[in-house]
């Protein structure tokens, strides 16, 4: 077999297995697919994507036919005006057109990603490595969280985005795009879930040692489920329940754990980090690393440098297992 055809060969195989991996794409799906969009945004990015995949496809193979052709069906000299004309079409006009094209359709979709939301605003801060969340209401009352945020469906929510030391990047694919958080500003988003679930998100910007680890959980809910949850995270905690959450509960305040973490409704009022006063409703830990049960509470209190590197908060591995326990229980009754 001649050099060309051997190459010619090889080339249509590789186009091959590249369209057969697009092909399976179709068929991403799970609560962190960008090809299974479940909001307005989303869906809209989606549509993007795919006519822009779509063009793409075209071109390819316009070249790639125009390669064959050139190579295997029509091995000759190329007259100068022949050449001259493919270069001023196919390297001038044609992409010209196709961009402001692109650029046409494109270019409307983002206002879309910049409307108004209905009222409540969510202000979420890149931390190292976790997410300081704080709902507000219009009536500007406020509610605390970390690590996981809760939307209403059918609802547009104003996001206001700011980071503590470095730049992040707030993402939940199947919800809408990336923005960054960037210290000392403030940038602004809006999204509209149009399911209810629950999906993951992701900081998207490489932001230390631990970028890997600093992902969070999002439940769309309904509208009247959503209003109930968040009159509730904005209580107090409730007292601890069992002989086992009280010997925690000591646990915590000996150790000088409301130093750096608020439970209202307690002497603990620290700011450095995540609020845990309904830490035991949430649907993670350590920004989406364990669930949250009072084994892993108990696991991430006493090695929280080894399960996430470079962490701020200390590991408490000077403490006996049975009383890590007991503080795992008091933080799991934290509902």
């Amino acid at each position: 077999m001649p050099q060309t055809n051997r190459q010619t060969a090889a080339a249509c195989r590789r186009a091959a297995g590249c369209l057969a991996m697009l092909a399976l794409l179709g068929a991403c799906e799970g609560r962190q697919a960008v090809l299974n969009p479940a909001g307005q945004d989303a869906a809209v990015i989606a549509r993007l994507f795919l006519g822009m995949l779509t063009g793409a496809v075209i071109l390819w193979l316009l070249v790639a036919g125009l390669f064959l052709y050139v190579t295997v069906f029509r091995v000759s000299h190329m007259p100068r005006r022949w050449a001259e004309s493919l270069i001023v079409g196919g390297g001038v006009l044609f992409p010209t057109f196709v961009l402001a094209g692109l650029l046409s359709y494109s270019l409307p979709l983002m206002s879309s990603q910049r409307t108004g939301g209905d009222g409540l605003v969510v202000h979420v801060r890149g931390e190292q490595w976790w997410w300081r969340v704080t709902y507000e209401t219009p009536q500007g009352n406020r509610a605390v969280s970390a690590n996981e945020v809760r939307l209403p469906a059918g609802r547009r929510t104003e996001f206001r985005l700011t980071a503590d030391k470095v730049i992040h990047s707030f993402w939940i694919p199947a919800l809408g795009g990336k923005t960054d958080m960037i210290p000392g500003r403030e940038t602004v988003m809006t999204l509209e879930p149009a399911e209810t679930g629950l999906f993951r998100g992701q900081c998207a910007e490489f932001c230390g040692a631990s970028h890997a680890l600093m992902a969070f959980e999002v439940e769309t809910m309904a509208p009247d489920l959503f209003d109930e949850w968040l009159r509730h995270a904005a209580s107090d905690a409730v007292p601890p329940a069992t002989e086992a959450a009280r010997r925690g509960a000591g646990i915590f305040a000996a150790e000088g754990c409301g130093a750096c973490h608020t439970v209202r409704g307690t002497p603990a009022l620290g700011r450095v980090g995540p609020d845990l006063t309904h830490v035991g409703s949430r649907h993670s830990i350590g920004a989406a690393l364990l669930p949250v049960t009072a084994a892993d509470l108990a696991l991430w209190v006493g090695r929280t440098g080894h399960l996430k590197p470079d962490v701020e908060m200390p590991q408490y591995d000077h403490l006996l297992p049975d009383a890590l326990l007991d503080l795992g229980r008091y933080l799991e009754g934290l509902k």
